[in-house]
């Protein structure tokens, strides 16, 4: 048990990292890079409300997870 939600720690910590690099900032960031900037997406508000919500909910499974590992050890 205590592997598994160390593992599944680790990846929302990964995904919580990854979003927040996606997410455009004032001066572009790494959604320029990858065409986010450039508002190729055509609905880009969409797409960044949508990077938003998956940002909050891999943030929230974190922190559901950091607190029952140390509940757990």
């Amino acid at each position: 048990m205590t592997i598994a939600l160390i593992v599944l720690h680790v990846i929302f910590n990964l995904f919580i990292v990854l979003f927040v690099l996606l997410h455009r900032g004032s001066g572009g960031g790494l959604s320029d890079m990858f065409g986010g900037g450039g508002g190729s997406l055509g609905g880009s508000a969409v797409v960044e409300k949508n990077l938003d919500r998956v940002t909050v909910v891999s943030i929230v499974g974190g922190m559901i997870t950091s607190v029952l590992l140390v509940r757990m050890l």
